[in-house]
This record gives C-alpha cells, structure tokens and sequence, in this order.
C-alpha cells in the first residue's frame, strides 16, 4: 500500500489546542495559519508554551471568515473572536531567550482573555507580514513561531513501538496528540522511520509538495501534558523515550518525530501518497548519532 498521510494538524496559537483539518495549504514556513499567534509576557515579549503554562493545551483557538478573525475558547469562560490585525502595534518577541524580531500586537481584549484564563498578564501577538526567520538543521528553510521549523513529522509506526513498550511496562498508551505533529505518517514499516526520510515528497491531486530533513524532534515536557485537559499526566511517555531514544549529540535529550523544511510549496491532503529519499546506505543512521 506504501506511505500515506494519516492525519494533518496546524495550531493557529503556538502551545494551544490544534485544528484537524482534511487538507492544507502548506507555504515557505508550514501548514497555513500554524504558529501564526503566540502569547507573550507583558515584560520582555518572551513566549509563552505548556512548558510553563500547561493550561494552554486546553485553550481551543479557531481559524474563522478565512483567517480575518480569532475565536477563542476555553472551559469556565466566555468565548472571544478577535479582528486580526497583522499590522498590529509592533512589539519585540523572543522564543528560547533569543530575540526574533517584532510582532503585530492583537489588542488589548486578546490580552485580557488570555490573561484571565492563563493568571498571568499576557499579549496576544501575531506573525507580521513580511516576518523573515530562519530554522537550522540539515535543510534549515524558514520557520515563523514554530520553535525553529517549519514542520513536524510523526508516523503512526512510532507512536505504535512507543506504546507498546509503555504498556509492556505496565503503563497506559499515550494518543498521538501528546507530540503535537503536522503530519501524521501511515504505512511505514519501522517505528521511526521518519528519521530516516532526507526528503519527502507528497502527490495528491493537488499537485506535489516536498518537506527536506531538518532535525530529530527533540522532547521537552510537553508530552506530559493531557492535550484535552491541560493537566500534567506524566511520568509517560517520557519515561519510556528515555530508556531507548535518547541522544548523546543533544545533551541524552530524548528524540521522537523528524521536523522539516518546506523545498515546495503546495497542497497537501489526508490520503496523499508520500515518497520517501532514505539515507543513502554506508551514511551514519541518524538514529544513532555521533557522540
């Protein structure tokens, strides 16, 4: 049957809930409308992500009257839509303490919404026109508020070996959500085969799109996180990761899923067929990194 697209998420307001969608636009820097918005401290710009705030997993941002508007939602309040406005008052931002240029600000409801439901006082900024940031990797491309790529690709082959030990382990099996990808892989014969994919390249009736390697995902304490509640669930799958991806090259972080440049622009659909360029044989297996 060969490799299909499973599944596609984009998720408009970096660390919040994502959208499934049954095709996507994909330009220079992902999916349309992925990592367009991020909240933001009122002090220096700093983002903020479930790595502090656990709680944004269960804010529920939506894409509507084609990407005009903001709706936003979350349990125990009162919904808000937001004009976006991509020429917004300009405000410094910086992901990872490093400074990555100026941000449309949304206003001063935006701020108040996420402020109240996050406790903490907040800004809602959003991609600028014209935003020029790059990635870096093998293929480094551009990236907007990903945290420094454009595409994160994950197969169900992985989630499947990952699960397998969890539960060989007496642990609970852990959805595909918990790693937050944009593309979801079926068909692949090995957990982790995407690691070894240097080139994909997606035909549909669309017309091809073509993703280049960039980096393993490295793992932080985002999968801990129940993406429906925004509680911390772990110890799993971290735990299990640790006993067998780990990577020496990245400080033994542990590794799940490949992230991506884009190197053509396209269309991209649930069921398109994916050719992989695998690593030449006699290259080193970037699974098994140099120490």
């Amino acid at each position: 049957m060969g490799i299909t697209v499973q599944a596609l998420t984009y998720y408009p307001v970096k660390g919040c809930a994502g959208t499934d969608v049954e095709s996507a636009r994909v330009g220079a820097m992902g999916l349309e409308h992925d990592r367009t918005f991020m909240v933001v401290d009122t002090v220096e710009g700093a983002f903020r992500s479930q790595r502090v705030l656990p709680a944004m997993a269960a804010v529920r941002p939506e894409v509507v009257d084609g990407g005009r508007a903001l709706r936003l939602s979350a349990d125990g309040t009162e919904s808000l839509v937001v004009a976006v406005d991509p020429e917004g008052e300009p405000r410094p931002v910086s992901l990872f303490d490093k400074p990555v240029g100026h941000a449309a600000d949304q206003g001063e409801e935006a701020a108040e919404w996420f402020s109240d439901v996050l406790g903490e006082k907040l800004r809602l900024v959003r991609v600028p026109d014209g935003f020029d940031r790059d990635g870096w990797g093998e293929t480094p491309g551009k990236v907007g508020f990903a945290d420094a790529h454009a595409v994160l690709v994950v197969s169900q082959a992985s989630l499947d070996g990952l699960n397998a030990r969890i539960e060989a382990a007496g642990g609970k099996p852990v959805p595909m959500d918990r790693f937050r990808a944009n593309i979801v892989l079926d068909g692949c014969a090995q957990p982790h085969d995407e690691d070894l994919m240097r080139r994909l390249e997606f035909k549909g009736v669309a017309g091809p799109v073509e993703l280049a390697h960039s980096v393993r995902a490295m793992r932080c304490a985002v999968p801990l996180v129940d993406q429906r509640t925004g509680l911390r669930a772990g110890p799993e799958p971290v735990r299990t990761l640790a006993t067998y991806r780990r990577e020496p090259a990245y400080d033994n972080k542990v590794s799940f899923g490949a992230k991506a440049a884009v190197v053509r622009e396209g269309t991209l659909a649930v069921g398109d067929a994916v050719f992989a360029e695998w690593y030449e044989n006699g290259a080193p297996d970037p699974r098994r990194p140099a120490s």
